[in-house]
């Protein structure tokens, strides 16, 4: 004999499902802790103050010939007059170009290049080096 077994029917549910609205307040939260520092972190930065310099400075420029030879400001010079000059140039902090021609020897270039740094002159920039740059 087959009984009929009663199957009760599922009830809904009433009460509200909060978890997806946790994790949505969770990570609401989350983003407005991580953004609140970086929105609020000041950076100082001097500004010059006062009339800006009138005069801008005229830069120094420092050649190698492809035999060695040095060149200051299309003046030749020796190796001994070298040191002054930059001495002179960095303490007036002044601007020097740096031309080396493509044919003068790396020695050559390099020695120079560790006398400008041990001199102290700190705006430095290397000229003509547009016709070596790759394609």
């Amino acid at each position: 004999m087959r009984r009929a077994i009663a199957y009760r029917e599922p009830e809904p549910i009433s009460a509200l499902n909060t978890t997806p609205l946790i994790d949505v307040l969770l990570v609401l939260l989350i983003m407005l802790i991580v953004t609140i520092p970086a929105a609020t972190h000041k950076l100082p930065v001097d500004l010059p103050a006062g009339p800006p310099n009138p005069a801008p400075e005229l830069p120094h420029r420092l050649d190698i010939a492809a035999s060695g030879n040095l060149a200051w400001d299309g003046r030749a010079i020796s190796d001994a007059e070298l040191p002054a000059l930059l001495a002179a140039t960095a303490a007036e902090s002044g601007v020097l170009q740096f031309r080396a021609d493509e044919a003068a020897r790396y020695e050559r270039f390099a020695t120079v290049l560790n006398r400008v740094k041990r001199s102290g002159v700190t705006k430095l920039g290397f000229v003509g080096n547009e016709r070596m740059a790759f394609d």
